[in-house]
């Protein structure tokens, strides 16, 4: 997603994603969260996209990179999911946004330590979070985890 905002009379560009390699994606995990994405993250994710996402029967996930840090990851597909969120929230949102969701609400529980991998989740979250404020479905994201 790329796109650009005025802002008086600077141009300001807006984070960027891209897809990690497949050939790339254990080194990229390896570096940013270390043996914790296997053993604690990833189990997170899926269990929270399980959770808000009934009908989310597993898959293959993408990761994601972007140009602010970021990391996430959302199953491939083209489907919608219904989610239902402890907040209230219900609606539906594509693979790519339930992902984003999944992700903010694993940095999320998980940034409440005081070691070294909370840390680096609370600061994932901030930049997952920065980037789905321009992500095209930024209003049921933000509900959903509001």
């Amino acid at each position: 997603y790329i796109s650009r905002f005025f802002f008086g009379f600077k141009m300001i560009k807006s984070i960027t994603n891209s897809v990690v390699p497949e050939s790339q994606r254990m080194a990229v995990v390896n570096k940013l969260f270390g043996i914790q994405y296997v053993l604690v993250l990833e189990p997170a994710v899926f269990r929270f996209a399980e959770t808000l996402a009934p009908k989310y029967s597993g898959g293959f996930w993408n990761f994601y990179e972007g140009s602010n840090g970021l990391f996430y990851m959302a199953p491939r597909s083209d489907k919608t999911f219904a989610v239902s969120c402890e907040n209230g929230y219900e609606g539906r949102l594509s693979a790519d946004a339930l992902g984003i969701v999944a992700c903010l609400y694993a940095f999320s529980n998980l940034s409440f330590g005081d070691d070294e991998f909370a840390e680096t989740c609370a600061e994932h979250f901030h930049s997952l979070r920065e980037f789905a404020m321009e992500h095209p479905e930024a209003r049921a994201i933000l509900r959903a985890t509001d």
